[in-house]
């Protein structure tokens, strides 16, 4: 447990060296994805507090699917369509690595405090969006961090485009995080 913990804290700090072990650890799968569930969680009760059990689990539910949407979308654009020279990686790693970055997430159970809880969720988003950026980087073996930037931005649309799509067809229960 310690060495999740760790992972968790490490990921959330923004250490390369984290990304890297969980890139390379293929039985890291399931805890980053339990760092997915544990966030959206926290996304939730942040905002249960009124008492909506519905936006709750929809919140949960999308937040998986997102995750592993997002992660293909990371994959394929930057495995395809912007690799560098050195770029190799495959989906298990992407998964890896952009569920640990959502480490961050955890701190939106905070949604809950008056006056200051929206501010912590933007910060809490902000910070997984960068912590993105450096799991792009590292699985995706970039020298840029540019081209990391550029393949979360092409990904973040792409899935907010999908997600929306989501919503349309299947309602409040598809919402995005």
């Amino acid at each position: 447990m310690s060495d999740f913990i760790t992972r968790v804290i490490g990921a959330a700090k923004l250490e390369t060296a984290i990304y890297e072990e969980v890139e390379a650890d293929t039985s890291a799968t399931l805890q980053a994805g339990g760092i997915v569930a544990l966030a959206s969680v926290a996304a939730g009760l942040g905002v249960l507090v009124g008492g909506n059990i519905r936006f709750f689990i929809g919140t949960m539910i999308a937040a998986l699917i997102s995750w592993v949407i997002w992660a293909a979308l990371t994959w394929a654009i930057g495995t395809k369509l912007l690799p560098e020279p050195q770029t190799k990686a495959d989906i298990g790693q992407t998964l890896r690595t952009l569920g640990f970055a959502a480490s961050p997430g955890l701190l939106r159970v905070l949604a809950f405090i008056p006056v200051l809880g929206w501010i912590i969720v933007v910060v809490a988003n902000i910070w997984m969006l960068v912590a993105m950026v450096v799991a792009v980087r590292q699985a995706l073996d970039y020298n840029s961090t540019g081209r990391a930037v550029a393949v979360c931005v092409i990904g973040f649309i792409a899935n907010i485009i999908i997600m929306a799509i989501a919503h349309r067809l299947f309602g409040p229960l598809s919402i995005p995080m």
